[in-house]
């Protein structure tokens, strides 16, 4: 036998409690009899009572809640065997990382914010397998494609501003990138989610995403900043924090531009949103399209299904608590 919610344990301590209480309850009223009534003429009065039956209909009542609670534990035993099917699309997330994340127009800059809303993403991730790119000038792949959330998020930690020596940002790269990390020839189950602030002075990002469709691949684009934008501020190995400047001197303000993301992703039939204070994009998105998307069978087999058996105490429990209100207190003969 084994139990499913061992979680529930605790809840032995309401068997413990209601003990103490019967206990407490019965020496209470023993001793507020004993101020109105001398010890001698107690049993007179109480003579009607079976005290015996009493103490039957207590431990009645504490076995019927010991095996409600033991229903909440979820016993189990005996087990048949299940084919599980696993389901889900391939979520590639390709997240800017050039200088201009660093921005603070969105709290506590665009790139700390995004790896926030990354680690929520993954609580509805079930079954999918995700990804993750990091780019600027050129695009790497941080996170092969894989169910292992736990090591996708240890790469999303590792994001910053110095991940890839070169500057710039090439949303195009990103996108070929991602369309090179997918496995098969399928053209569905392809989905791209590209995070960025939109500037891109160096490629054609509209181009790659004509390329993709053609690859079955759904880019959906989450601008994040704000279209008055940002200057963006360093900070050295010592702490001083300064502007970041172009090769002429002038201090730098990265502006969202979400013409560029918007064209993306309706290229590619995908679609675009803003991030905000209140709601980074990533859960809409997957709530309002990627749900709704067919999923392909990732992974087929057999596994062992135990028997639910909480039933059995929880009728137990009813009968027990049944033959209760049939036990009288009262002698047959009083």
């Amino acid at each position: 036998m084994r139990f499913a919610n061992l979680g529930a344990l605790h809840l032995l301590w309401i068997i413990v409690a209601l003990a103490g209480f019967y206990l407490w309850s019965s020496k209470k009223r023993k001793a507020t009899m004993e101020r109105f009534a001398k010890k001698n003429l107690i049993a007179d009065l109480t003579s009607s009572l079976d005290k015996r039956n009493q103490r039957v209909k207590i431990i009645l009542m504490i076995l019927a809640v010991f095996l409600i609670v033991l229903s909440f534990l979820r016993p189990q035993w005996g087990f048949h065997w299940q084919e599980i099917k696993r389901k889900g699309l391939d979520i590639i997330i390709a997240v800017d990382t050039s200088k201009s994340m660093l921005a603070t127009d969105v709290k506590p800059n665009r790139l700390e914010r995004t790896k926030l809303a990354l680690k929520d993403f993954t609580r509805h991730l079930k079954g999918d397998r995700v990804g993750l790119i990091a780019f600027t000038g050129e695009a790497f792949l941080q996170c092969p494609l894989t169910v292992d959330y736990g090591g996708f998020l240890l790469s999303v930690n590792s994001l910053n501003v110095n991940i890839i020596p070169r500057g710039g940002t090439s949303i195009s790269k990103a996108i070929k990138e991602a369309m090179r990390s997918y496995e098969g020839g399928l053209k569905k189950y392809k989905v791209l989610i590209l995070i960025s602030d939109g500037e891109d002075h160096e490629s054609n990002p509209e181009k790659a995403a004509e390329e993709a469709k053609k690859e079955g691949v759904k880019i959906f684009c989450i601008g994040i900043g704000t279209p008055q934008g940002e200057l963006i501020t360093l900070t050295d190995e010592k702490g001083n924090k300064t502007f970041l400047k172009d090769r002429q001197g002038n201090v730098v303000k990265s502006r969202l531009d979400e013409t560029t993301l918007q064209k993306i992703a309706l290229a590619t039939g995908g679609s675009y949103v803003r991030s905000g204070a209140t709601e980074f994009g990533l859960d809409l998105i997957y709530k309002e399209k990627l749900s709704k998307m067919e999923k392909r069978e990732l992974e087929s087999k057999l596994a062992r299904q135990f028997e639910e058996r909480f039933q059995i105490p929880l009728v137990l429990a009813f009968l027990l608590l049944l033959g209760e209100l049939f036990i009288s207190e009262r002698r047959k003969n009083a």
